[in-house]
C-alpha cells in the first residue's frame, strides 16, 4: 500500500508546475493573436501564425501534459474570435494533440531536465506532423464536407492551397521551439522552478 501511495504522490502536480502550466496556456493564447488570416480561392481561410511555437514549447517543457496548455490556450483564443468560435472544440483536440505528441519525446522528467536539442527537435517535428495530419483531416471533413457542403473532390482540391501557410507555420515552430526550450529550461533551473 505504501508503494501505491508513493506512486500516486509522485503524479500530483506541485503549485509551481500548475503555475507553469497556466503561464504556458496564457502564452499559447496570446501567441494566437500573432497571425495573418487570408481567404483562399474556394471558400475557407488559412493563417500564418506563431502560435505553433508555443504549442510545441508547452509539450517540450511539460511533457505530454503540455497538450493541456496548447489545446486550452488555442481553444480559448478561438472563443474570442467569431470566425473560429464554432470550431474551438476541434482546436482543443488538434492543438492539444500537437503539444502532447511533442511532449511524448520528453516523457520523463530527466529528459525534460536535460532538454537535449536533438530530442527537442524530434519532439517539435512529431508534434507538428501529428497536428497537420489532424488539421488537413479537419479541413477536408469538417470545413469542406460538413460546413461548406462541397463535393469530396472539391474539398480535396482545396487542401493544397493550405500547404504554403502550413509549411511556414511548421518550419517556424520546428526552428524556434527547441532553442527556446533549452533557454527556458536553463532559466527555470536557475530560478529553482521545476516545470515537470
Amino acid at each position: 500500500m505504501e508503494d501505491f501511495k508513493e506512486k500516486i504522490s509522485h503524479k500530483k502536480m506541485t503549485v509551481q508546475q500548475l503555475c507553469v502550466l497556466g503561464m504556458l496556456t496564457a502564452l499559447v493564447f496570446a501567441s494566437n493573436y500573432m497571425r495573418v488570416t487570408m481567404p483562399i480561392a474556394i471558400g475557407g481561410r488559412t493563417s500564418f501564425t506563431l502560435a505553433n511555437i508555443m504549442c510545441c514549447l508547452s509539450g517540450l517543457l511539460l511533457g505530454p501534459v503540455g497538450g493541456v496548455a496548447s489545446g486550452l490556450g488555442s481553444a480559448l483564443y478561438d472563443l474570442t474570435n467569431p470566425l473560429f468560435a464554432p470550431e474551438c472544440w476541434i482546436t482543443l483536440i488538434t492543438k492539444g494533440t500537437m503539444g502532447a505528441v511533442a511532449g511524448l519525446a520528453m516523457r520523463s522528467a530527466q529528459e525534460r531536465e536535460r532538454a537535449d536539442y536533438r530530442r527537442c527537435l524530434i519532439g517539435a517535428v512529431l508534434g507538428c506532423a501529428a497536428y497537420y495530419v489532424l488539421y488537413f483531416g479537419k479541413c477536408f471533413a469538417y470545413d469542406g464536407l460538413l460546413v461548406d457542403r462541397l463535393e469530396p473532390a472539391v474539398a480535396l482540391a482545396i487542401l493544397p492551397l493550405k500547404i504554403p501557410a502550413s509549411i511556414f507555420n511548421a518550419a517556424v515552430a520546428i526552428v524556434a521551439a527547441p532553442p527556446l526550450c533549452a533557454a527556458l529550461r536553463a532559466a527555470l533551473r536557475r530560478a529553482h522552478v521545476k516545470s515537470a
